[in-house]
């Protein structure tokens, strides 16, 4: 660490140490840290972490999206939304806020405050997406990209673990030879377009059921999007499928 990192380093509050960012106008991170239940007691207070907080969950999704979409380039819409979901979950959000400890700074009215405000779910979520809206006023985006994503990291990894959202294919497999010892088949449906952007259109088919049908710019695409349909509609076990054998 060079003198300047090092003197740098000295001037940041723990808080700013937990986060590995030193804020350059600390009114921000102020903001960020004051829950609205403190202008019921002081009504002349300045400000509350709520205009943050809006700021904060547009740029989290942002950046998330951003991230998934390039980690993820065989992965469909519907995929991408669900793996969204749950990294951006109040349960995930929380959890960053309790890792960072971040009740234990939060400005709020005495009542919030007696009534467990400190350690409430949806009061920790927001503070964490105040921070992260705080963050990219003083820093940018870059400063909130590296943010969220260092604090992220564990999750993001988990992710890519969970055989149901990145590898729906397997998971059918798995889940139908649970069932029968036939494996599914994916079958090309269509192919259109021309040659630098085609279109396809794929089903999976298992024991003559149509369990799925989904699209893409590749075969590989496209077989994911019906695996993940399937697996949605879960036609193996339901009573539709009487009568749904593939023609």
């Amino acid at each position: 660490m060079d003198t300047k990192t090092l003197a740098e380093a000295h001037l940041m509050n723990p808080l700013e140490e937990r986060i590995g960012y030193k804020f350059r106008n600390s009114l921000l991170l102020a903001e960020a840290l004051t829950h609205a239940s403190i202008s019921l007691e002081r009504k002349d207070y300045p400000f509350d972490n709520q205009r943050l907080e809006f700021l904060g969950d547009a740029v989290l999704q942002l950046v998330i999206t951003d991230e998934l979409f390039a980690r993820f380039p065989d992965s469909s819409e519907g995929q991408l939304t669900k793996i969204r979901t749950r990294l951006v979950s109040r349960t995930a959000l929380k959890e960053h806020a309790k890792t960072l400890r971040l009740g234990e700074h939060l400005m709020m009215g005495r009542g919030e405050e007696a009534s467990g405000g400190r350690d409430r779910d949806s009061t920790l979520g927001d503070s964490f997406e105040a921070l992260v809206g705080g963050i990219y006023l003083d820093g940018g985006l870059k400063a909130a990209k590296s943010f969220i994503l260092n604090v992220a990291d564990d999750n993001l990894e988990a992710v890519m673990a969970e055989p149901e959202e990145i590898n729906p294919k397997g998971k059918l497999q798995e889940i139908l030879q649970g069932v029968a010892a036939s494996s599914p088949v994916y079958e090309l449906l269509e192919e259109s377009g021309l040659e630098h952007l085609k279109h396809f259109r794929c089903r999976v088919v298992w024991e003559g059921i149509n369990l799925g049908e989904g699209s893409g710019h590749s075969k590989k695409a496209a077989e994911v999007a019906a695996a993940d349909m399937a697996l949605v509609a879960e036609l193996w076990s339901s009573k539709k499928t009487k009568g749904s054998a593939v023609a």
